[in-house]
């Protein structure tokens, strides 16, 4: 249960014990974001399977067929609200190409990529949901936990331990993706 609550918790604690450089919007989103946990997710007793990293790169596609044959990259893997892997790969939909999962700049028409919109409403609709009235608080906390996330990394990269080729790369993203996640909590009403 509480899923989100414990999910800020875990990646306030991970940032905080890995914090390199302070960083403004990150602090804000540590206080602003267990304060404001939309009601529809709050613990609901109905805990499944969350992936936790449920995003377009992280799926094999059928080569000729619109279907999903795997699943991969399953680490962040624990039980919680399946909202969270929803709105993660949702955030493709407000999140340039650059080569990984993002939609906004690509013609998602001439691709056949469905608008967040109607993702939203096929998801509702799958749910029994009647609508996603706080995707702005979602965006906020997905880009928040995506800060937290690669700032462990970073730390890692500075302290000569990380073991990914492309760690010093991505280490740069933290402030960026905590500023984004600022710019969602804004749209959601933090002050």
């Amino acid at each position: 249960g509480n899923y989100f609550e414990r999910q800020i918790g875990r990646w306030s604690k991970q940032y905080a014990a890995s914090v390199t450089q302070p960083i403004t919007e990150m602090d804000q989103l540590i206080d602003w974001l267990p304060t404001h946990i939309p009601e529809g997710a709050r613990d609901t007793g109905m805990a499944r399977v969350v992936h936790g990293d449920f995003r377009l790169d992280n799926l094999m596609f059928h080569p000729t067929e619109p279907r999903v044959l795997a699943v991969l990259d399953w680490e962040l893997s624990t039980l919680g609200d399946p909202l969270a892997d929803f709105t993660y790969v949702a955030m493709a939909w407000v999140t340039d190409n650059g080569g990984r999962s993002g939609v906004a700049d690509l013609d998602r028409k001439a691709l056949g990529i469905p608008e967040l919109d109607e993702m939203i409403t096929r998801y509702c609709a799958a749910t029994g949901r009647d609508s996603l009235p706080d995707m702005n608080w979602y965006f906020a906390y997905n880009f928040f936990r995506l800060a937290g996330i690669i700032q462990g990394i970073k730390k890692r990269v500075i302290d000569g331990t990380a073991n990914s080729a492309h760690a010093k790369e991505m280490s740069a993203r933290v402030a960026p993706l905590a500023e984004r996640a600022w710019e969602f909590a804004l749209a959601a009403g933090a002050k």
